[in-house]
């Protein structure tokens, strides 16, 4: 119970970030944070105390076995996540070259 405590604990931090802070790369930050909550979440929803992996030669019970889906839809977030990162960076790059700036209040009244 604890961790999923942690776990939002974790996401507001990053919620926080998203939401309250006027930097580009402090709000990059925390969506990254937010990424990592939600991971986190999806591993400890699939997780079974004292069970084994899902790839085993042993002919065990399903039923004593860790769920191998929140796994794979995890991995596939992590890809998807670190592209949506990069895209973000490139963008905040761009945003800075051409404002010389990345807080955004400063962005908003330049206007062109």
């Amino acid at each position: 119970m604890i961790t999923y405590i942690l776990c939002l604990v974790l996401f507001s931090i990053g919620l926080y970030c998203v939401l309250r802070k006027r930097n580009i790369i402090k709000i990059i930050i925390g969506i990254g944070i937010l990424e990592y909550a939600v991971n986190l979440f999806f591993i400890l929803v699939g997780y079974r105390t004292q069970a084994r992996s899902p790839i085993s030669a042993t002919d065990q019970l399903i039923g004593h076995m860790v769920d191998p889906l929140p796994q794979a839809v995890v991995l596939t977030s992590i890809v998807i996540g670190l592209s949506a990162t990069l895209v973000l960076i490139a963008m905040g790059i761009r945003i800075y070259e051409r404002y010389g700036t990345f807080d955004i209040t400063k962005i908003n009244k330049l206007k062109g």
